[in-house]
């Protein structure tokens, strides 16, 4: 590749992040509120603005457990870019193909890989994680 393309290749790539606009966005936990609408109902989730500011392109929210709500999991995958979960309290757990169980306990980072087929086993009463996905539309499919 010459440096000419290796310039435009640059170039372009700065004019796309360029033409992409996102929006400032604060959420303060005290103005928020836990909702039960989301992809599992034994968890609850604080949308923390990320997908507005984005126009959709990522979606970030804090999920707690619904206390008394076990999992109800089956298997499943997300066809997603990128999903990254930081563990803030309790702890989850999760089985995935190819990968084997995994906990995750409070200050555990983890990313799932586009389409790994994995089942949640059990969490706490008391868990608390923060999601990154992108895209903010991500498909989730059983």
């Amino acid at each position: 590749m010459s440096s000419k393309s290796v310039t435009l290749t640059v170039n372009r790539q700065k004019e796309n992040h360029a033409a992409i606009s996102d929006d400032f966005s604060v959420s303060h936990l005290h103005a928020s509120e836990f909702k039960t609408d989301g992809l599992r109902p034994f968890f609850a989730y604080r949308d923390l603005g990320i997908q507005a500011a984005t126009h959709g392109r990522f979606v970030a929210h804090v999920i707690r457990a619904v206390p008394g709500q076990p999992a109800e999991s089956s298997w499943h995958q997300h066809e997603a870019d990128f999903q990254m979960v930081y563990i803030l309290k309790g702890w989850i757990e999760f089985e995935y193909e190819g990968e084997g169980t995994h906990r995750y306990e409070a200050g555990s980072c983890f990313y799932q890989p586009k389409n790994i087929r994995h089942l949640e086993l059990g969490h706490s009463d008391d868990v608390e994680m923060i999601e990154i996905v992108a895209p903010g539309d991500f498909k989730t499919s059983e």
